[in-house]
């Protein structure tokens, strides 16, 4: 169910969501990059960060671009008050950035907790392939709810 926005300039007939991780270079981009994939205009998307670095993860754009989706022009930007008051979703990645309520937002936050391969010792293109495609059956599960739900 879509919610009413109070910012004229954001779309009100399609679900909004927010994807976060601490730094928004590289989980957080991957997520908002395979929705904008797979979900088109169907759905808005947002991404940032709690401390966000000053970059882009480059084995994460790569693991991107190998699926056909892109986030080589995304810049990591900061979570703020008015963003998570003008999305219908907040989804935290992993278990390291903590997104606290603040007023006048109502979307509910959900934390994935996703397959981190450096655990089993896989590192490189390799892990970021899981990591990729863990993220991204997360995606999938999440745009089959959002446009269940809005139509």
């Amino acid at each position: 169910m879509t919610q009413q926005k109070s910012d004229p300039m954001v779309s009100t007939d399609r679900p909004a969501v927010l994807f976060v991780c601490v730094k928004n270079g590289g989980k957080s981009q991957m997520a908002a990059a395979l929705m904008r994939h797979h979900a088109g205009d169907a759905v808005e998307v947002h991404s940032a960060g709690t401390r966000p670095g000053a970059a882009l993860n480059a084995q994460s754009a790569e693991a991107i671009a190998e699926v056909g989706a892109d986030m080589s022009s995304a810049v990591p930007q900061q979570v703020t008050p008015d963003l998570l008051r003008s999305v219908d979703q907040v989804i935290v990645i992993g278990g390291e950035a903590v997104i606290e309520p603040v007023d006048g937002m109502t979307a509910p936050v959900t934390t994935w907790h996703t397959d981190e391969p450096s655990q089993r010792g896989i590192e490189g293109m390799e892990r970021m392939r899981l990591v990729r495609d863990d993220i991204d059956a997360h995606v999938r599960a999440l745009l089959t709810d959002l446009t269940q739900t809005s139509n």
